[in-house]
């Protein structure tokens, strides 16, 4: 059994809307998936990443592409990962890398940008999102270079009354809708694994709130220094794009919050495959979905796996033998 679990980046989910806070949700559905199959936003919390073993850390246009049926997924072994930064690289970063070589057992190699890359995070009715500045001097750069995985380490501006909002009141990230903006616009082109982890915001104000109490679904935020060895650790495995392999047509399931709906939904309905839409986990945006299977937590979503596992189609046989 095979599945798909998303939680869009910067909508505001109720689950997994703020730091790899969709993780314990994520991993029980793992727990009866051969493969499961996520995106970064899922599990990555700064440097925290908690994915089982038979996790597939795939980006999100990749993930789209895949859905469509235009590539398919291979899993290696482990992959060399370039990782990208703005010059002067800081040492905390280099220490950060070295962590993951030595703990991980990755293989790491960095590059200092000639063109910064800038990234700057809007906020829109319908969530968070950006725009993106030097992606293509980056893709130029980068290019020369060997790697099977691009981790990007770079500052988002973020305006300071939202950063202090969002960790005041909680609500939607704002860091998360640019950062997807940007892997989607440079994996596209690389047709590689691309991750980003956002640097510290300069603001004294904003950088004071790690040494307070946060919500607690937030904390991941505020107890790194450098936000990147959850990226290194899904990217040392991540699938890579390939002529054979892993197809939609393997796919048993997508699991999807409610109020959400896009590429990978539309992908799976023209080929049939179940979405199961779990309630308890609400976004921003104002869509309904029309033929999902409706499930109100993600315990039921469990077991509405488990049904079709056991090859039990008539869920009223298991109602009436629990009434």
């Amino acid at each position: 059994m095979n599945t798909v679990f998303i939680v869009p980046t910067g909508l505001g989910a109720s689950i997994g809307g703020d730091a790899g806070d969709a993780t314990p949700a994520f991993k029980l559905i793992a727990s009866v998936s051969d493969i499961a199959i996520t995106h970064p936003n899922v599990v990555n919390a700064s440097d925290i990443n908690e994915m089982p073993e038979n996790t597939w850390y795939v980006e999100g246009s990749i993930l789209d592409r895949f859905l469509e049926g235009k590539i398919k997924l291979k899993k290696p072994n482990g992959n060399k990962i370039l990782l990208a930064v703005n010059k002067p690289i800081k040492p905390e970063t280099i220490n950060a890398m070295n962590a993951a070589r030595y703990t991980i057992g990755c293989d790491i190699e960095y590059v200092e940008l000639e063109t910064e890359l800038k990234m700057v995070a809007t906020m829109t009715t319908n969530g968070a999102t950006g725009n993106v500045y030097g992606w293509k001097e980056l893709i130029k750069q980068v290019s020369k270079y060997k790697f099977d995985a691009l981790a990007i380490a770079s500052p988002i501006e973020v305006q300071k009354e939202v950063a202090l909002h969002y960790f005041h009141n909680g609500g939607i990230n704002p860091w998360g809708g640019v950062e997807a903006v940007a892997s989607k616009l440079i994996a596209n082109v690389l047709n590689k694994p691309v991750a980003h982890a956002p640097i510290e915001n300069s603001d004294q104000e904003v950088q004071d709130i790690i040494h307070k109490v946060v919500k607690p679904s937030m904390a991941a935020e505020v107890v790194s220094n450098c936000y990147i060895h959850c990226v290194f650790k899904g990217l040392h495995k991540a699938p890579r794009i390939s002529k054979s392999g892993l197809s939609v047509e393997d796919i048993d399931f997508l699991i999807s919050p409610l109020k959400c709906y896009g590429r990978p939904h539309k992908a799976c309905e023209a080929i049939g495959i179940p979405i199961i839409t779990v309630k308890e986990n609400i976004t921003c945006l104002n869509v309904e979905p029309i033929k999902h299977e409706w499930v109100d937590n993600y315990f039921e979503a469990v077991g509405y796996i488990q049904s079709l596992k056991a090859g039990i189609l008539n869920s009223e046989a298991i109602s009436m033998a629990f009434a």
